[in-house]
Protein backbone atom coordinates (compact mmCIF):
# COMPACT_ATOMS: atom_id res chain seq x y z
CA UNK A 1 0.00 0.00 0.00
CA UNK A 2 3.06 2.37 0.58
CA UNK A 3 4.52 1.69 -2.35
CA UNK A 4 1.26 2.36 -4.37
CA UNK A 5 1.36 5.76 -2.94
CA UNK A 6 4.28 6.37 -3.18
CA UNK A 7 4.30 5.63 -6.97
CA UNK A 8 1.16 7.77 -7.29
CA UNK A 9 2.84 10.79 -5.74
CA UNK A 10 5.79 10.21 -7.88
CA UNK A 11 3.03 10.35 -11.03
CA UNK A 12 1.20 13.33 -9.89
CA UNK A 13 4.60 15.34 -9.37
CA UNK A 14 6.06 14.25 -12.42
CA UNK A 15 2.09 15.35 -14.83
CA UNK A 16 2.58 18.52 -12.48
CA UNK A 17 6.22 19.34 -13.73
CA UNK A 18 5.22 18.22 -17.09
CA UNK A 19 2.08 20.94 -17.32
CA UNK A 20 4.38 23.60 -15.68
CA UNK A 21 7.12 23.29 -18.50
CA UNK A 22 4.02 23.03 -20.97
CA UNK A 23 2.79 26.19 -19.95
CA UNK A 24 6.12 27.92 -19.10
CA UNK A 25 7.24 27.60 -22.55
CA UNK A 26 4.08 28.37 -24.14
CA UNK A 27 3.37 31.86 -22.46
CA UNK A 28 6.95 32.85 -22.90
CA UNK A 29 7.81 31.58 -26.77
CA UNK A 30 4.05 31.67 -28.34
CA UNK A 31 1.76 33.67 -29.28
CA UNK A 32 -1.33 33.22 -26.94
CA UNK A 33 -4.78 34.30 -28.20
CA UNK A 34 -7.38 33.46 -25.44
CA UNK A 35 -5.69 32.37 -22.09
CA UNK A 36 -8.98 29.78 -21.63
CA UNK A 37 -8.55 28.08 -24.72
CA UNK A 38 -4.29 28.05 -24.56
CA UNK A 39 -4.34 26.83 -20.89
CA UNK A 40 -6.73 23.84 -22.63
CA UNK A 41 -4.29 22.73 -25.01
CA UNK A 42 -1.32 23.03 -22.32
CA UNK A 43 -3.26 20.23 -20.38
CA UNK A 44 -3.98 18.41 -23.87
CA UNK A 45 0.10 18.25 -24.57
CA UNK A 46 0.76 17.45 -21.11
CA UNK A 47 -1.25 14.30 -20.77
CA UNK A 48 -0.08 13.67 -23.82
CA UNK A 49 3.66 13.54 -22.71
CA UNK A 50 2.83 11.94 -19.81
CA UNK A 51 1.48 9.46 -21.36
CA UNK A 52 4.36 8.75 -23.65
CA UNK A 53 6.91 8.61 -20.67
CA UNK A 54 4.18 6.94 -18.60
CA UNK A 55 4.14 3.99 -21.33
CA UNK A 56 8.08 4.44 -22.49
CA UNK A 57 9.16 4.05 -18.91
CA UNK A 58 7.12 0.40 -18.12
CA UNK A 59 5.59 2.71 -15.38
CA UNK A 60 2.26 1.30 -17.02
CA UNK A 61 3.31 -2.47 -15.93
CA UNK A 62 2.72 -1.84 -12.24
CA UNK A 63 -0.81 -0.54 -12.70
CA UNK A 64 -4.06 -2.56 -14.26
CA UNK A 65 -6.18 -1.15 -17.34
CA UNK A 66 -8.53 0.31 -15.27
CA UNK A 67 -6.18 1.74 -12.58
CA UNK A 68 -4.40 3.27 -15.60
CA UNK A 69 -7.86 4.72 -16.96
CA UNK A 70 -8.46 6.31 -13.53
CA UNK A 71 -4.91 7.86 -13.78
CA UNK A 72 -5.64 9.33 -16.54
CA UNK A 73 -9.41 11.06 -15.87
CA UNK A 74 -7.48 12.02 -12.62
CA UNK A 75 -4.66 14.07 -14.33
CA UNK A 76 -7.15 15.70 -17.30
CA UNK A 77 -9.26 16.65 -14.78
CA UNK A 78 -6.41 17.99 -12.44
CA UNK A 79 -4.98 20.03 -15.61
CA UNK A 80 -8.49 20.98 -16.31
CA UNK A 81 -9.39 22.57 -13.07
CA UNK A 82 -5.48 24.61 -13.15
CA UNK A 83 -6.74 26.06 -16.82
CA UNK A 84 -9.63 27.23 -15.22
CA UNK A 85 -8.60 27.78 -11.68
CA UNK A 86 -4.90 29.73 -12.41
CA UNK A 87 -4.23 31.63 -15.17
CA UNK A 88 -8.21 31.97 -16.78
CA UNK A 89 -9.19 32.96 -13.19
CA UNK A 90 -6.25 35.59 -12.61
CA UNK A 91 -6.87 37.22 -15.92
CA UNK A 92 -10.39 37.56 -15.71
CA UNK A 93 -11.24 38.00 -12.40
CA UNK A 94 -12.49 41.33 -10.73
CA UNK A 95 -11.89 40.51 -7.38
CA UNK A 96 -8.15 40.11 -7.94
CA UNK A 97 -7.80 43.44 -9.84
CA UNK A 98 -9.86 45.12 -6.74
CA UNK A 99 -7.10 43.57 -4.35
CA UNK A 100 -4.17 44.37 -6.43
CA UNK A 101 -5.16 48.10 -7.19
CA UNK A 102 -6.10 48.52 -3.69
CA UNK A 103 -2.01 46.62 -3.13
CA UNK A 104 -1.19 50.34 -5.57
CA UNK A 105 -2.43 52.56 -3.14
CA UNK A 106 -0.51 51.16 -0.31
CA UNK A 107 -3.20 48.73 0.91
CA UNK A 108 -6.37 51.26 1.60
CA UNK A 109 -8.50 53.38 -0.68
CA UNK A 110 -12.05 55.03 -0.03
CA UNK A 111 -14.77 53.13 -0.77
CA UNK A 112 -16.64 55.96 -2.46
CA UNK A 113 -13.43 55.58 -5.19
CA UNK A 114 -14.31 52.00 -6.00
CA UNK A 115 -16.87 52.84 -9.28
CA UNK A 116 -14.32 55.45 -10.46
CA UNK A 117 -11.82 53.01 -10.40
CA UNK A 118 -13.81 50.88 -12.14
CA UNK A 119 -14.92 53.08 -14.66
CA UNK A 120 -11.85 55.34 -15.27
CA UNK A 121 -9.04 52.72 -14.22
CA UNK A 122 -10.10 49.22 -14.91
CA UNK A 123 -11.19 48.51 -18.71
CA UNK A 124 -8.07 50.50 -19.98
CA UNK A 125 -5.72 48.97 -17.47
CA UNK A 126 -7.12 45.37 -18.16
CA UNK A 127 -7.64 46.15 -21.81
CA UNK A 128 -11.30 44.62 -21.11
CA UNK A 129 -13.13 45.47 -24.16
CA UNK A 130 -10.29 44.73 -26.39
CA UNK A 131 -9.86 40.87 -24.60
CA UNK A 132 -13.35 39.93 -24.02
CA UNK A 133 -13.55 40.70 -27.72
CA UNK A 134 -10.98 38.68 -28.72
CA UNK A 135 -12.30 36.03 -26.70
CA UNK A 136 -15.73 36.16 -28.55
CA UNK A 137 -14.34 36.13 -31.98
CA UNK A 138 -12.67 33.49 -31.14
CA UNK A 139 -15.44 31.53 -29.29
CA UNK A 140 -17.34 32.34 -32.65
CA UNK A 141 -20.33 33.73 -30.33
CA UNK A 142 -19.40 37.49 -32.47
CA UNK A 143 -18.58 38.50 -35.56
CA UNK A 144 -17.12 42.11 -36.38
CA UNK A 145 -18.32 43.87 -39.82
CA UNK A 146 -17.93 47.56 -40.57
CA UNK A 147 -17.51 48.89 -37.61
CA UNK A 148 -20.31 46.61 -35.37
CA UNK A 149 -20.40 43.54 -33.36
CA UNK A 150 -23.01 41.12 -34.56
CA UNK A 151 -24.03 38.06 -32.09
CA UNK A 152 -24.14 34.93 -34.06
CA UNK A 153 -26.60 31.96 -33.90
CA UNK A 154 -23.85 30.40 -31.43
CA UNK A 155 -23.92 33.44 -29.58
CA UNK A 156 -27.95 34.07 -29.28
CA UNK A 157 -28.15 30.74 -27.91
CA UNK A 158 -25.29 31.24 -25.34
CA UNK A 159 -27.16 34.34 -24.57
CA UNK A 160 -30.64 33.13 -24.25
CA UNK A 161 -29.26 30.63 -21.78
CA UNK A 162 -27.27 32.57 -19.60
CA UNK A 163 -30.66 34.74 -18.81
CA UNK A 164 -32.22 32.05 -17.95
CA UNK A 165 -29.81 30.38 -15.61
CA UNK A 166 -29.62 34.04 -14.31
CA UNK A 167 -33.18 34.47 -14.11
CA UNK A 168 -34.15 30.99 -12.46
CA UNK A 169 -31.27 29.48 -11.47
CA UNK A 170 -28.94 32.09 -9.01
CA UNK A 171 -29.85 32.78 -5.52
CA UNK A 172 -32.84 35.14 -5.37
CA UNK A 173 -31.17 36.37 -1.85
CA UNK A 174 -27.95 37.37 -2.62
CA UNK A 175 -26.13 39.64 -0.25
CA UNK A 176 -24.27 42.54 -1.56
CA UNK A 177 -22.91 44.71 0.97
CA UNK A 178 -25.45 44.77 3.70
CA UNK A 179 -28.25 44.03 1.72
CA UNK A 180 -29.62 40.54 0.49
CA UNK A 181 -31.35 41.50 -2.69
CA UNK A 182 -32.18 39.61 -6.11
CA UNK A 183 -31.41 42.69 -8.45
CA UNK A 184 -28.13 40.72 -9.72
CA UNK A 185 -31.16 37.96 -11.18
CA UNK A 186 -32.09 40.41 -13.74
CA UNK A 187 -29.44 43.09 -14.03
CA UNK A 188 -30.62 44.61 -17.36
CA UNK A 189 -34.27 44.76 -16.61
CA UNK A 190 -34.39 48.39 -15.89
CA UNK A 191 -31.68 48.79 -19.03
CA UNK A 192 -31.99 52.03 -21.14
CA UNK A 193 -31.20 51.11 -24.74
CA UNK A 194 -28.89 53.86 -26.20
CA UNK A 195 -30.26 53.98 -29.90
CA UNK A 196 -26.42 55.28 -30.96
CA UNK A 197 -25.28 52.02 -30.12
CA UNK A 198 -27.79 49.99 -32.78
CA UNK A 199 -26.23 48.75 -35.96
CA UNK A 200 -28.41 47.38 -38.50
CA UNK A 201 -29.30 43.86 -38.71
CA UNK A 202 -27.92 41.11 -40.90
CA UNK A 203 -29.06 37.44 -41.94
CA UNK A 204 -27.05 35.48 -40.58
CA UNK A 205 -26.85 31.54 -41.82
Amino acid sequence: MKNYIVKSIILTVLYLSIFSIVYLVHINFFKTDVILYSAFLDSILSIIIFAVIFFLSKFSNNYSNFEISQIFIIFILIGYSASISLPTVIDRSLSFYILEKIDTYNGSVKTSSLRDIFVNDYIDEYKLVEVRITEQVASGTIELLDGCIYLTNKGKFIASFSSFFRKNLLAKKRLLLNEYTDVLTDPLKDSVLNEDYVCNTINQN
